[in-house]
Formats: structure tokens, C-alpha cells, sequence
């Protein structure tokens, strides 16, 4: 049976630029879709649609891709992190 995980050792969080854009990442969608004041409106219409539904649309996918890009970041620098300690698993 494999030896249980080294618990994390206390650092003290830290504020870094990848940090700030993964934050950024999460944050844009919410602040998007909760300022209905926006969009709440019918014009421009697109394919039929008004503006307020397919603004709302548009988001879904632009939410999946910034959701992908936060979680490829938040890899990376877990990697960079445990390579910093002496690259353990």
C-alpha cells in the first residue's frame, strides 16, 4: 500500500499574475451575465433572435473556453510548483 501524501507545507498564499488571470477567467462570465442591464434588450436581432437571447448563448461556449483556459493554467502552475519543491509526485 503506497505511503500517504506529504500534507502541503504552510506557505502563505501568494498573488501571482497567472493567479490574477485565472481569477479573470472566472470572474468575466458572472459579471457578464449578472449585469442584465447590458443586454436587456431586443436590438440587435441575429437570425431572429433578439439581442437578450442570443447574448446569453453566445456565453455558453465563451464560458466553456475561458473555464478551459483557467483549468490549463491552474495545471501549469501546480506543475511549475511541485517541480519548485524537488519534483515530487
Amino acid at each position: 500500500m503506497p505511503a500517504p501524501p506529504e500534507p502541503p507545507e504552510n506557505e502563505p498564499p501568494v498573488v501571482t499574475p497567472t493567479r490574477v488571470v485565472i481569477g479573470l477567467c472566472l470572474l468575466i462570465p458572472f459579471v457578464a451575465m449578472l449585469w442584465v442591464g447590458s443586454y436587456a434588450r431586443l436590438e440587435p436581432t441575429f437570425i431572429g433572435l433578439p439581442f437578450f437571447y442570443w447574448y446569453q448563448m453566445l456565453w455558453v461556449p465563451v464560458s466553456a473556453v475561458l473555464t478551459m483556459i483557467a483549468y490549463r493554467l491552474v495545471k501549469r502552475e501546480n506543475a511549475k510548483r511541485r517541480a519548485a519543491r524537488g519534483g515530487d509526485a
